[in-house]
């Protein structure tokens, strides 16, 4: 008798416990198994890079180092054929519309993951948007008030090198080690600063801290 080919996934969320829930949910699944597990983003922007034999990525959004949506970002540069769905412990409508741009096929919360996971990765899988149950209504209603008022989507409102920035100011970083992380200047990562502080309305380090945990770039 033949044996169904399962689909293989790459799970990357900086929490063992998380990864392990995932791997008995989907492993369980006669469609889906685990094939290889990464600690953060970069680490499964790596494994990617590698070549490791997967054809969908769960990553979490708040991992160190790469977040899930930077790392999405990359793996759709480096894996353009890789499905890739955002695993999230917030459920914000901004999630869904910053995965699909990263490349990714929608977001999941981690409340509902033992319910809605399996299915989101099939939909990724065909190549489907995935919208969880309950979202639907919330995500339509919000998109016809913008529509009217002439803002169809939920803008972005800072730079991909500011997202970048924020979350390494947020986890303690000082503007030296910033910069030698992304092979820039003290000076650019202060002026950087400054231009979050400027663009989000916040006055130091502790409210940009405060904002990376509301918005899931960091857990707190």
């Amino acid at each position: 008798m033949n044996r169904a080919v399962k689909a293989r996934v790459l799970l990357a969320d900086d929490h063992a416990l998380v990864r392990r829930g995932i791997r008995l949910i989907l492993d369980a699944e006669p469609d889906l198994a685990v094939a290889a597990e990464a600690g953060d983003g970069a680490e499964a922007v790596a494994l990617a890079r590698d070549g490791a034999a997967v054809d969908l990525a769960i990553l979490d959004v708040a991992m160190p180092r790469l977040t899930g949506l930077q790392a999405a970002r990359e793996l759709s540069r480096v894996r353009p054929e890789l499905r890739i769905l955002i695993l999230t412990m917030h459920d914000n409508e901004q999630y869904f519309f910053e995965a699909l741009k990263a490349g990714a096929a929608g977001y999941v919360p981690k409340s509902v993951a033992d319910r809605d996971l399996v299915e989101a990765c099939r939909a990724a899988l065909r190549d489907e948007p995935f919208i969880y149950p309950g979202a639907e209504t919330a995500l339509i209603r919000r998109y016809l008030d913008r529509a009217r008022q002439g803002d169809p989507l939920p803008a972005r409102p800072i730079t991909e090198r500011e997202e970048e920035i924020l979350k390494l100011v947020a986890e303690g970083h000082t503007s030296k080690e910033i910069g030698d992380l992304l092979v820039i200047s003290a000076k650019t990562v202060e002026r950087h600063r400054a231009n979050l502080l400027q663009k989000l309305g916040l006055r130091d380090r502790l409210e940009l801290t405060r904002y990376a945990i509301r918005v899931g770039l960091i857990e707190p």
